[in-house]
């Protein structure tokens, strides 16, 4: 068990309690325990020391890998995290290593081979490993007590105004019991119970803004001959004329994670023969090489996302003491673009500093800080979305001329070592999207789309 990440501040209140050990949920169990004499954290699935999938978690059966910008914030959090996964195992890509990385974005492939100012380091790890590493360090800090196998029946108030605790049941006895507590932070994702609570109490449901994606993905762990694939990670998104894409990512113990993707319900096929098709009309090689050559360790898995979905707890003019919201049950994104883990980490992190202050007016200041994170990213992947024609939703001028812009600088950053920087930088959550539009980026552009308009007859 790791060394205790628990450092000596200001004590708010007796008992914190975590509802979820998803990722989001560990994080806010890490922040929690510098304030909280204990933080008990309250999770469906039995929990074990190995990396394994969980049925809480089906998404953790697909390719993730971890944006630079999460993953600076988790080494905050957890001084030494990402050496200990480069130890572990990890795929660490960065400097020269980028040269195997190959993004095809909107039909464009990332020029990814050239001399970077500015560091961008990707972590390509397996959703299990790394919520197994976080929880190692979570679970070894003293006054974390973990309550695995039990279900979060309710979220219990004393008055409208103060949420005083939990109840849960023992998913194997049935056992029932309350929990008291200063403050529960709902992390359960897309089905927290948060909304309700809030009806139920007089304060109404949030504010949801959505867009229908119905992205589909099927996955399948495999291991490849050796030399097979130069690349470590493969990414092929999809474009107005295909709602299609894949993905092949190396992962710990010379494992591949190969995925693929429709949108706007176009369904993979989970066969083999199915899938072979599917990769070949991307006409990437290497993908058709890893599904004829590699070697299955896990049954291909599918999973579906109907949409995106942004609950707006910051709008809300009225709410409890002692309840916060983190992670997917603010926001879960459209899973292609990889934001999930990045947000929540920053949303953590803001936590952490709003705590130094005090819970006084907690959810109004903590909502309204994780909204500047959260604004950046769903604009980024509803506005990628929403290039897609097969997507349904609403295009406002500003949205169709940011989609216009942003196809310019994928097309420059084909080319352009500095443009390809930049665009990695904003899509790996280290710069505001905001810094693809500067001045020095786009007479970049400029002088590309003039290019090659001298060179077209």
């Amino acid at each position: 068990m790791a060394q205790a990440e628990r450092c000596t501040v200001s004590r708010i209140g007796a008992r914190a309690v975590v509802l979820g050990a998803s990722i989001s949920g560990l994080l806010g169990a890490r922040v929690l325990s510098e304030y909280y004499d204990e933080v008990v954290v309250v999770e469906r699935d039995t929990l074990t020391v190995d990396a394994m999938p969980r049925r809480g978690a089906p998404q953790a059966r697909h390719g993730h890998a971890l944006q630079s910008g999460g993953a600076e914030v988790l080494d905050r959090l957890f001084p030494g995290l990402l050496a200990e996964l480069s130890a572990s195992g990890a795929i660490v890509l960065e400097n020269g290593g980028l040269s195997r990385v190959k993004l095809c974005l909107q039909g464009h492939w990332l020029k990814t081979s050239g001399v970077m100012n500015r560091p961008v380091t990707i972590y390509s790890v397996s959703r299990p490993f790394l919520e197994m590493t976080i929880r190692r360090r979570v679970f070894g800090i003293p006054n974390v007590k973990v309550l695995d196998a039990h279900d979060a029946v309710d979220i219990l108030a004393a008055t409208p105004e103060r949420i005083t605790g939990v109840r849960v049941t023992n998913r194997h006895g049935g056992e029932e019991h309350m929990i008291e507590a200063d403050l529960v932070l709902d992390a359960l994702g897309r089905g927290g119970r948060t909304p309700a609570l809030l009806e139920s109490l007089g304060y109404g449901r949030p504010a949801e803004d959505s867009l229908t994606v119905n992205v589909n993905y099927v996955s399948q762990m495999l291991r490849l001959p050796a030399g097979l694939v130069d690349e470590a990670m493969i990414l092929v998104g999809a474009t107005p004329e295909r709602p299609t894409g894949a993905s092949l990512f190396a992962y710990e113990n010379d494992t591949w994670m190969l995925t693929v993707a429709g949108i706007a319900g176009t369904e993979p096929p989970a066969d083999l023969a199915g899938r072979q098709r599917f990769v070949a009309e991307l006409g990437v090689p290497q993908l058709d090489a890893a599904l004829r050559d590699g070697t299955p360790l896990t049954e291909p898995h599918r999973h579906r996302l109907p949409n995106s979905r942004r609950r707006r707890y910051e709008a809300m003019r009225r709410f409890p003491a002692g309840l916060l919201v983190l992670g997917d049950a603010i926001c879960s994104f459209n899973p292609i673009y990889g934001q999930g883990m990045s947000v929540a980490a920053y949303e953590a992190h803001a936590l952490r500093d709003l705590l130094r202050e005090g819970d006084r007016d907690l959810a109004r200041r903590f909502f309204r800080a994780a909204a500047e994170y959260v604004d950046q990213a769903w604009r980024m992947a509803v506005n990628s979305d929403l290039a897609l024609p097969q997507v349904p939703g609403r295009r406002t001028a500003g949205v169709r001329l940011s989609n216009w812009l942003t196809g310019q600088v994928l097309a420059t950053a084909a080319v352009d070592d500095g443009v390809a920087e930049q665009f990695l930088r904003v899509m790996s959550m280290l710069d505001p999207p905001t810094r693809l539009f500067r001045p020095s980026v786009l007479w970049r552009v400029a002088e590309h789309s003039q290019r090659r308009r001298r060179r077209v007859p």
